[in-house]
């Protein structure tokens, strides 16, 4: 189902009464994969950051940091990971969709509603 009044980048001011936080609609890669400039850049961004903090894991256990840390940062690294995939898995839906839906279907709308779905079963 369409979420009314979403627009494509922006979040929702408030949670939904579940209490889970909606997901950003996704940005636009209709019938382009990660050849949309918007979609590679989210998706390297994201790639950087868990780069990044699997880097910081290996430093931590260099330096024999506590175990409980370097796990609470592996936490992080994984869900930032997950977060990833559910982005690539609505971006494929977003291609293959895009080519076989008529513009004016609102796909923008409901693959935010799925990918905020995929993102709440982690």
């Amino acid at each position: 189902m369409a979420r009314a009044g979403a627009v494509k980048g922006i979040r929702r001011d408030k949670a939904p009464a579940d209490g889970v936080p909606a997901a950003t609609v996704p940005p636009d890669c209709a019938g382009t994969g990660l050849l949309a400039t918007e979609a590679r850049t989210d998706v390297l961004n994201r790639l950087r950051r868990a780069e990044g903090q699997l880097r910081g894991i290996q430093r931590m256990v260099e330096s024999g940091e506590d175990c409980l840390k370097v796990a609470q940062q592996f936490s992080a690294v994984r869900r930032a990971l997950d977060s990833t995939y559910v982005r690539m898995t609505v971006c494929l839906l977003e291609q293959e969709l895009g080519e076989r839906m008529p513009p004016d279907a609102g796909l923008p709308a409901i693959l935010g509603e799925l990918e905020t779905m995929l993102a709440r079963r982690g």
